[in-house]
């Protein structure tokens, strides 16, 4: 994945903002610090756009500083309801940017994933849409929500090492893509069972896009931000991996592992089953296919294991791979820049390399398959394959070859190098017919050259 680009942010160094979190959070009862505080992030703002949680924490001081200064009315209406304006804010950019997808997640299990107090939503949800909360339950929210923001954000921000690290947590999406087989199978062995299950269908597979949004807030959790490629992305590649898994895409017994014989594609049974998912996941997020066909290669070409041990054989690795030509072949968009079988056939031979290793065999054959019908892919396959793959290692009589070398360069003294004649090397013999000279140029001989100034011909 690519680095991230630096943000920009106001302050000038970390001490700046160390600064003004101590006027915020040293002393409760010193609004003078407060009001410093408010100043700075006001001049701030003007500068560029705030992370949200310096935003938030903006708006809550302000409204706890006009609480605590001398009250000049008996009314607290309009106290409360900046208050819960300020508590409004917080939740909703905290849970909004995280809130994509074709199905919408629920505000309380995206913020039980931010590791925001429960109470909290359910107090905004009560400012919004029901009664105005009583004052001390809102004062409460605001100093609950800055003791949230305070570990959460100002903590980190300013010691990103001693603060505590929090590992983002992803469920497991096994059960609910066993219970998507259980449902395509009955499905595909009777027809006529579809419409009965077809509600069940579609809801799993918006808990499959739940799950993804979940997997995109624990990239933001990880990172601490990012964008949105990024943690599209980082979704995308854990989706791929739980396909991966045993018993999902590849059959979990071996007997069911049975090729076609008349094209390079997985089991038709499997096809039938989980075409539909991928396909579907291929319409709401378009990079997903690359980024399946990449996470496959990966655990075809490397060591690392993405999946258990176990379930990694030679009919494991031929599964996988025809799963990759399906998606290939199925998922080609009519986009001319965005040749998906053509970067795949590069990025094979880019990692298999000129030796093509017969250790690969069947990278090798899902190499040939893409190429075949291709004439300048079977070329260059034809070509790389023919070139000379002899061993790079090491052999016995190595070392004996370069002492031999060596004794020969230093057997060559320096008076024998100094005693060579270089005088017929410096000289020059151009033969030349004189007419050819431009006008106003002469042709010298040896015994007419010598020493002056660059660029000068001294004629005496």
């Amino acid at each position: 994945m690519a680095p991230r680009l630096p943000r920009r942010v106001p302050w000038t160094s970390i001490a700046e903002l160390e600064q003004l979190c101590s006027w915020i959070f040293t002393d409760e009862n010193d609004l003078d610090a407060k009001v410093m505080a408010v100043q700075k992030i006001s001049a701030w703002k003007t500068i560029t756009s705030l992370p949200h949680a310096i935003d938030a924490t903006f708006s809550l001081l302000v409204v706890i500083i006009e609480d605590k200064m001398p009250k000049q009315s008996s009314f607290s209406f309009s106290l409360r309801q900046n208050y819960a304006a300020a508590i409004i804010r917080l939740v909703n950019g905290l849970v909004d940017p995280l809130q994509s997808g074709a199905y919408a997640r629920s505000i309380a299990s995206i913020s039980d994933q931010l590791g925001l107090p429960l109470w909290l939503v359910e107090l905004r949800h009560a400012a919004t849409h029901e009664d105005l909360p009583s004052l001390e339950l809102l004062q409460e929210g605001a100093r609950q929500s800055m003791v949230w923001l305070f570990q959460n954000y100002w903590l980190p921000a300013i010691s990103p090492y001693t603060a505590p690290k929090t590992s983002p947590t992803l469920r497991s999406l096994a059960p609910v893509l066993k219970e998507y087989k259980r449902l395509l199978k009955a499905t595909t062995r009777d027809h006529s069972l579809k419409s009965v299950h077809q509600q069940s269908i579609t809801k799993v597979v918006r808990e499959v896009e739940r799950w993804l949004g979940e997997a995109k807030v624990a990239a933001d959790l990880e990172w601490k931000g990012g964008d949105n490629d990024s943690k599209e992305n980082f979704a995308l590649e854990k989706l791929s991996d739980e396909l991966l898994q045993k018993g999902i895409l590849v059959p979990l017994s071996k007997k069911k592992r049975i090729f076609p014989s008349d094209t390079f594609h997985p089991p038709p049974n499997a096809v039938d089953i989980w075409s539909p998912l991928i396909l579907q996941m291929h319409a709401l997020h378009p990079d997903f296919c690359s980024v399946l066909v990449e996470r496959m290669m990966t655990l075809l070409l490397s060591d690392s294991v993405l999946v258990d041990e176990g379930t990694r054989s030679a009919t494991y690795d031929a599964c996988v791979a025809r799963w990759a030509m399906w998606v290939v072949e199925s998922c080609q968009t009519g986009n001319p820049e965005s040749n998906m079988k053509r970067e795949t056939i590069v990025s094979l031979i880019s990692a298999l390399g000129p030796k093509m290793p017969s250790s690969k065999a069947v990278v090798m054959q899902f190499l040939q398959a893409l190429c075949a019908g291709e004439e300048q892919y079977e070329t260059a396959l034809t070509y790389l394959s023919s070139q000379d793959t002899h061993s790079t290692a090491w052999q016995s009589d190595d070392i004996s070859v370069m002492v031999k070398r060596l004794e020969e360069l230093l057997s060559s003294t320096v008076d024998e190098v100094a005693g060579v004649d270089t005088t017929d090397s410096i000289s020059m013999s151009v033969d030349m017919p004189g007419d050819v000279l431009p006008p106003g140029w002469t042709l010298l001989d040896n015994s007419r050259w010598k020493p002056c100034p660059l660029g000068v011909h001294s004629v005496a």
